[in-house]
């Protein structure tokens, strides 16, 4: 799996995992989860359920991978950095951002530090030697 190592290929299949579930989960163009789930119709109830269990199971593994990668500290910084991105680039082009324009820049740094989190591990292990413990609770 050379693809899958630390690498620019890597990263952003991570990367598009990460936007896949985030943006499948909610976005604001009216076709995610979330808007199937509030329309009254479009489809069976056991295929909204399964789709819904499937996009927690992808948060679960997300969330907790980035989390033992980074920790608690090392996720809110790399949030932060993202979020100063967006603070960046609204200062630089001088316009406001609002409504769902903003909304998609949000949800892209979500996947972004999302990607992030699921890449550290190995940037980690290369660099320092250290392996993350995954027998923690």
């Amino acid at each position: 799996m050379a693809g899958l190592g630390i690498s620019v290929p890597g990263f952003l299949l991570r990367l598009l995992a990460a936007a896949l579930l985030v943006f499948a989960t909610y976005n604001p163009s009216g076709w995610s989860f979330l808007h199937w789930v509030r329309t009254s119709g479009g489809g069976p109830l056991p295929l909204k359920v399964l789709a819904g269990i499937a996009l927690a199971a992808g948060w679960v593994f997300c969330v907790r991978a980035t989390l033992r990668s980074l920790g608690h500290v090392g996720t809110a910084l790399a949030a932060a950095f993202f979020g100063v991105l967006i603070w960046l680039f609204v200062d630089l082009r001088g316009t406001d951002v609002e409504g769902s324009t903003l909304a998609w820049i949000v949800l892209a740094c979500l996947a972004a530090t999302l990607a992030v989190g699921l890449s550290f591990s190995l940037v980690r292990r290369r660099v320092t030697g250290q392996i993350d413990d995954t027998d923690e609770e």
